[in-house]
């Protein structure tokens, strides 16, 4: 895929962590998210789950006449799942490393919103097969509140660092929100 601004998409993969905490701000940036794919016709495919930020913009998608895919690995689908499977998708697959697969072969994007330690986990993974050219998909951090400002200084530490030509500026785009 060429590296253009005028690429197009179809299926967005937004990612986050279950929980948002007492921030508000985080909830309207994932609703507003989530209504935007919506207006733009797009399908959203998400980490399966029927809680926090991550039920949040798959609803704001899906009510607004969004397809939207949820792929859960075995393990985590008791802690929660699509509660009505019949009106979304649901791909119940067998680990984390497939969860990442499978949304890498259905998604054109990635979106991360501020998550937890499984969210950077896929947000390293995707980032560094990016590195190696497995993928040429683009990442975006929703950058709530300065979420992303401490790891996003990291990985500029460590690029300096540590390489000489890394293409996180054709990998990565910042949307600063609030």
């Amino acid at each position: 895929m060429a590296d253009t601004p005028n690429r197009q998409f179809k299926n967005i993969c937004v990612l986050s962590g279950f929980s948002y905490g007492k921030h508000k701000e985080f909830v309207e940036a994932v609703i507003d998210l989530g209504r935007s794919i919506a207006e733009r016709k797009l399908h959203l495919v998400y980490g399966g789950g029927n809680r926090g930020l991550s039920k949040m913009v798959s609803e704001a998608a899906f009510v607004r006449g969004s397809q939207v895919l949820g792929i859960i690995p075995r393990a985590l689908k008791p802690l929660g799942s699509l509660s009505d499977s019949t009106t979304r998708e649901e791909l119940v697959v067998s680990g984390m490393q497939e969860r990442i697969t499978e949304m890498l072969d259905h998604a054109d994007a990635f979106i991360f919103l501020p998550g937890d330690l499984a969210t950077l986990e896929v947000l390293i993974t995707l980032a560094s097969w990016a590195h190696l050219h497995i993928h040429q998909k683009p990442i975006g951090l929703l950058n709530v509140n300065n979420f992303y400002d401490g790891f996003i200084t990291f990985l500029n530490h460590a690029i300096k660092k540590l390489f000489h030509s890394f293409r996180i500026k054709k990998t990565f785009y910042l949307c600063s929100h609030c």
